[in-house]
């Protein structure tokens, strides 16, 4: 059993107790969410339910942790001019428990 679903504009395919890290959510750790984007859901690998858009189902989770991910580096030059510019960055994203396809 699976489910495709929109979290923050990305899609993910998620089945329960999968660990998914998806952009930085604004709830605290612990805490249950709830994600109402199902855009397809499959009970087995042999039928298929398709939204027009979107499903009237729900996907349950529980928030784990917040992480950052590896820094990007980003580095700009411009020939000859003596111009140098150096700076880092870490995207931030949440891990999450999927508890329920319902």
């Amino acid at each position: 059993m699976f489910a495709i679903v929109n979290i923050k504009g990305r899609q993910y395919k998620v089945s329960e107790s999968d660990r998914v890290f998806v952009p930085r959510l604004k709830d605290d750790i612990g805490a249950k969410v709830s994600f109402g984007d199902v855009l397809m859901f499959s009970k087995d690998d042999k039928s298929f339910q398709v939204g027009a858009p979107k499903l009237s189902m729900n996907v349950e989770a529980t928030v784990l942790n917040h992480v950052k991910d590896e820094k990007v580096i980003v580095f700009k030059k411009k020939r000859r001019k003596g111009y140098k510019r150096t700076k880092g960055h870490r995207q931030q994203y949440t891990e999450i428990e999927i508890n329920s396809i319902k």
